[in-house]
């Protein structure tokens, strides 16, 4: 019986991903192999690859693409860099403070990306923190820090960074302390410790880090359209205007192919670049660092400054643009994106509560959020029991396959469900648009859930089987109690990700489903007002507060356990 239960539990996530994410990603490659856009045509068509051959012949095109591709891999530097001081000071953390840390990481994840690009606005723009604190010290204003590609590396630093510091995290906190004794019984300094044991053992953390940030950094354009000001444009961008604007679903298409290849492309490269550093991992001899023994003072004085200079902006980039955002929420002023303190008022907060300014989309998210949530504990559930219980052939794969909506670009997949729910017009978008959202919660409900199986006493079980209860009454007198922890973190989390995903809901949104964060960065496009400022300070809130509760069930640093 146990051989085909695995399978059997397996298969409500296998199903639901092969129709809501396999079949718009396969939707999306016939779509590319149109011979020209046709928004009402079949899907599939006789193959041609003029959309391919459009894009490598115009200069613009191709000229966007590497654009983007540089763009990514300075984000992915760049994130690497201030990610891993934070990550190595996480591991190192006591584990009673540990979980108060992880906030630092969690708070920025989990907030919309609207709202974090309008803190990052704040900051760089003219009137901006950086100009004011500069200013006291007679240095004159910079007034080109917005709309470039500076500004574009930063704000997606901000927004991809928690991902790097996450992946770095799992490996760092595996090292043993007895490694670090030692190295520390061989005489090595933290600095040298650090270059010669931490740093290589975490290569397997870094290696997956640059590819999950290179990969969503390559097909982002939400944190690219504002702080780019259209002066910079990226892959993401052209796809949504293709799509959306222009209805060229196959021009598109091909462009979210082009991106998908190379972000995979990045990837094999990267792989093999950092396995050459990791050959013990695959039966090879490991060579010890040895360095100069001139580097050595020189490690050992300026590595602890460059690391605390590292973490301070790591801890600045990630949590400043959240609290200007606040601050700028009782500002007086007409427009979001002026910055400067003129005075104190609440009419924004008004405005959004009393003035139902912002209530219809609100309901809509809530809706989106809370039906996606409730499908996603369903299929996810039975799951968590087959990868925790019952073993079966093709589990690793398997599990693969449900966390891969982590990795490819949602841009694709918003393209390919836009065209599925045009040949399927008896489905409303708002199936539509909650069958996406599922995919985005379901790779963090699995892990979250999988490790509360692990976590329940199986011997109550036995004790309730010996007392005569059958398995009903055992799962719903036992295991249910004993997972409510769990479910608890993983619905509030799961309400998180759905409510403030924008990325693949705006290419379903229509006039009558607009969700919240659609609405607020399809303002940002054009005009946006103070309230906005209010409402994201609002739901920055909601997010503290929310995991806050969460900790009182779930310690923060395992919601990302795998």
């Amino acid at each position: 019986m146990r051989k085909w239960l695995g399978p059997a539990l397996s298969a409500p996530v296998t199903i639901w991903l092969l129709i809501a994410f396999a079949a718009p990603l396969v939707a999306v490659v016939f779509l590319s192999l149109h011979e020209y856009s046709d928004p009402f045509g079949p899907l599939i068509q006789s193959p041609s690859l003029q959309q391919f051959i459009d894009i490598a012949s115009d200069s613009f095109y191709y000229r966007v693409v590497f654009e983007t591709i540089w763009l990514s891999v300075a984000v992915t530097i760049v994130s690497a860099l201030l990610g891993y001081p934070v990550a190595y000071w996480l591991a190192r953390m006591p584990g009673k403070y540990r979980a108060f840390a992880f906030a630092i990481v969690l708070i920025p994840l989990l907030t919309n990306v609207v709202v974090r690009s309008l803190g990052i606005i704040l900051l760089l723009s003219p009137e901006g923190l950086i100009n004011i604190v500069t200013g006291w010290f007679g240095i004159p204003a910079v007034k080109t820090m917005l709309f470039n590609h500076g500004a574009v590396i930063v704000a997606l630093t901000q927004v991809f960074m928690p991902f790097m510091v996450l992946a770095l995290y799992d490996n760092l906190q595996n090292t043993s302390p007895r490694v670090h004794e030692a190295a520390q019984s061989l005489g090595a300094s933290p600095a040298i410790r650090f270059l010669t044991v931490d740093l290589p053992l975490s290569l397997p953390g870094l290696k997956s880090g640059m590819i999950v940030v290179f990969l969503m950094s390559s097909t982002s354009y939400v944190s690219a359209t504002m702080l780019g000001g259209k002066k910079v444009w990226t892959t993401g961008m052209l796809v949504l205007q293709e799509a959306m604007h222009n209805l060229n679903t196959s021009l598109a298409a091909a462009l979210a192919l082009v991106m998908t290849v190379t972000g995979l492309l990045f990837a094999v490269l990267a792989t093999l670049a950092l396995n050459r550093l990791m050959t013990w991992r695959y039966g090879g001899r490991s060579r010890p660092i040895a360095l100069p023994r001139f580097v050595e003072p020189v490690v050992n004085v300026a590595g602890p400054i460059v690391s605390w200079l590292l973490f301070a902006a790591s801890v600045v980039l990630l949590l400043l643009p959240l609290g200007l955002v606040f601050v700028q929420s009782f500002n007086d002023v007409e427009l979001a994106t002026a910055a400067g303190f003129r005075g104190f008022t609440l009419r924004w907060y008004h405005e959004v509560f009393v003035s139902g300014y912002y209530t219809d989309s609100f309901i809509v998210s809530v809706k989106v959020a809370l039906a996606a949530l409730a499908v996603s504990l369903i299929i996810a559930v039975p799951a968590a029991f087959a990868l925790a219980r019952f073993p079966f052939r093709g589990r690793s794969a398997l599990l693969a396959f449900w966390l891969l909506p982590l990795t490819l670009p949602h841009v694709a997949l918003g393209v390919g469900m836009l065209k599925l729910l045009q040949i399927y017009v008896a489905v409303p978008a708002f199936i539509g648009l909650v069958a996406i959202h599922v995919v985005v919660i379901l790779p963090f409900a699995i892990t979250l859930l999988t490790a509360s199986v692990i976590g329940l006493d199986e011997a109550q079980e036995e004790a309730a089987a010996s007392l005569g209860a059958n398995a009903w009454k055992r799962f719903l007198l036992v295991i249910v109690p004993g997972l409510m922890p769990g479910l608890f973190a993983t619905s509030i989390v799961g309400f998180l990700l759905s409510f403030d995903e924008v990325t693949v809901t705006s290419f379903l949104t229509t006039a009558r489903l607009t969700t919240l964060p659609v609405r607020l960065y399809a303002e940002a496009s054009f005009e946006l007002r103070p309230t906005a400022h209010a409402l994201s300070s609002v739901l920055i809130l909601l997010t503290i507060v929310l995991l806050a509760v969460v900790g009182r069930f779930v310690r923060l640093d395992r919601l990302y356990a795998r």
